[in-house]
């Protein structure tokens, strides 16, 4: 394999900063689901959860982050979780608040939550979309009661239903996050699902193939899934029936109808910023002469007790800091933007990495050699083939070991 030529330096420099995101992570969810691997916690029995000490801790977590990134408008926001929608429409309002209130937001921005069926009701709908959210998530997975039982989806199919055609009522902007090869699914019953998501005439569509994660209990108890030749017709079935109703496969799992694509998410796939806040999240900040990683600790509790306490400083709710060298630059670079399926520009892989086309140019030939990606002076994308084995495609851009420096 070709090997990586960067520059000697640590930092190549960058002739100007990426759109900036925001992160906001709200853990609490009512039940685990035995697939998810995500930073999540079930609530209490009696299902409370500290809703306003969270909330403190979120905002003192973004004064405390004021200085990686001020001045910089946010161009997006996304409330992820766990499940956004357990916390009532006052907190995301006060959340919503304290950030316009530091922060500037660039005209139109983009304001996510995800939701779950059956934590929803039509006040919640309203006093969501009158806190200032603009899009939402709905987190339906399958409109089949029974995979959705295997699933450990506390909704059925009713209740999805329900809850799509309420927010239907309230917004223009809805994706619908749908799975495939789920346990025991088959070819009709997949095809079922993709044709009832399109029923509802939503704006998006995602479509997430389910795979069994390290550290769940689908992990330790495999369930029975179809095999791979029924997924990947699935797959192939699936993109057919949504470009046949009008919505652009854009991204690997990501289909949208015309001027819809999560604008939140298609900054993370051109290598752009954002500023994660709350338990457990990850952000990516550039600056002129370095970019860098960070996670905050996991837990909750110990989160918001590092955000509150009355010495609280940025470092104290970090559990990891991470400078991105050149080498590691060019694989997260290119691990975002070859799963839109238009690729991207090389002058953005210049402007977002520092680094220039021609000090890749032996791994891009290689990959053009091998029929992964197609390269021409102003794209540089991934061919069909190139998408349907993306992980041979981006392993001829992995970092040498020992590359990483990290904190």
């Amino acid at each position: 394999m070709p090997v990586l030529s960067v520059p000697d330096s640590k930092s190549p420099r960058l002739t100007e900063l990426p759109p900036l995101g925001l992160y906001i992570h709200l853990p609490w969810c009512i039940r685990k689901c035995p697939y998810c691997d995500f930073n999540s916690h079930a609530i209490h029995a009696g299902g409370d959860f500290p809703e306003s000490e969270y909330v403190a801790a979120l905002k003192q977590d973004l004064e405390l982050s004021l200085p990686l990134i001020w001045g910089r408008p946010v161009t997006s926001i996304f409330f992820g979780g766990g499940t956004p929608s357990l916390f009532s429409a006052a907190a995301i309002d006060a959340i919503l608040s304290h950030v316009r209130m530091l922060l500037p937001l660039a005209l139109g921005a983009e304001v996510t939550l995800e939701a779950n069926p059956g934590t929803w009701e039509t006040k919640k709908f309203i006093d969501f979309h009158s806190a200032g959210i603009n899009r939402l998530s709905v987190g339906v997975q399958s409109f089949n009661s029974r995979h959705l039982q295997a699933l450990g989806r506390i909704h059925d199919s009713t209740e999805a239903s329900r809850a799509i055609e309420l927010a239907l009522q309230h917004f223009d902007n809805i994706n619908l996050d749908l799975m495939y090869a789920l346990p025991d699914q088959t070819e009709d019953e997949a095809l079922q699902d993709i044709e009832t998501a399109c029923s509802w005439e939503v704006s998006h569509i995602s479509a997430y193939h389910l795979t069994i994660e390290p550290n769940t209990p689908f992990h330790r108890y495999p369930p029975k899934l179809p095999g791979e030749d029924v997924s990947a017709d699935m797959q192939i079935m699936i993109e057919q029936v949504l470009a046949a109703r009008g919505y652009r496969h854009y991204e690997t799992s990501a289909f949208a109808l015309p001027g819809k694509s999560c604008m939140h998410n298609m900054n993370y796939w051109q290598y752009g910023d954002y500023l994660g806040i709350g338990a457990g999240a990850h952000s990516k900040i550039s600056f002129r002469e370095k970019i860098i990683r960070q996670m905050r600790h996991k837990h909750p509790r110990q989160y918001q007790e590092q955000a509150t306490t009355a010495n609280a400083c940025l470092e104290n709710l970090l559990a990891t800091t991470q400078e991105v060298g050149p080498q590691d630059r060019v694989f997260e670079f290119m691990m975002n933007a070859l799963r839109l399926t238009d690729g991207f520009d090389p002058g953005l892989f210049h402007t977002r990495t520092g680094l220039t086309v021609a000090s890749i140019q032996k791994l891009l030939t290689e990959a053009e050699q091998r029929g992964l990606i197609d390269w021409q002076h102003d794209r540089i994308q991934p061919t069909s083939d190139g998408r349907r084995f993306l992980n041979d495609l981006l392993e001829i851009f992995l970092p040498e070991p020992g590359s990483r420096t990290s904190t």
